[in-house]
């Protein structure tokens, strides 16, 4: 079983930046699909950015342009940089593999690291 941990969240001003990062317990990028999902108090759990086994990645639309998803296979990381953070990027941000393509369906989750955006 893949375990995942994120860590780099924070407390940051908008307009500022953080790098989230996400340690696999095993090689996965060969064959998995990662991604950085998030999560705010009352909203339902959202995608973010994901990267295939390819390479190739995706974006939401609220993100695209700000944020950055790509991985170091040398230390099995996946990293999440944020850039220009706005008030409404405060949330839960969680790390996911996934042996099935980028499904969802069957994923392996980490625990989330908190993002806080403050005016």
């Amino acid at each position: 079983q893949v375990q995942l941990a994120e860590s780099g969240g924070g407390s940051v001003q908008a307009g500022g930046s953080l790098r989230l990062s996400c340690a696999a317990s095993e090689y996965t990028y060969s064959s998995y699909c990662m991604g950085w999902f998030r999560q705010a108090p009352g909203k339902e759990r959202e995608g973010v950015a994901a990267i295939d086994s390819e390479g190739g990645t995706s974006y939401a639309g609220s993100v695209k342009g700000r944020f950055t998803i790509y991985k170091d296979d040398a230390v099995n990381t996946l990293y999440l940089e944020m850039n220009s953070l706005k008030l409404e990027d405060t949330a839960m941000y969680y790390c996911a593999a996934d042996r099935a393509g980028c499904s969802w369906l069957d994923a392996f989750w980490g625990r989330g690291t908190q993002v806080t955006v403050s005016s």
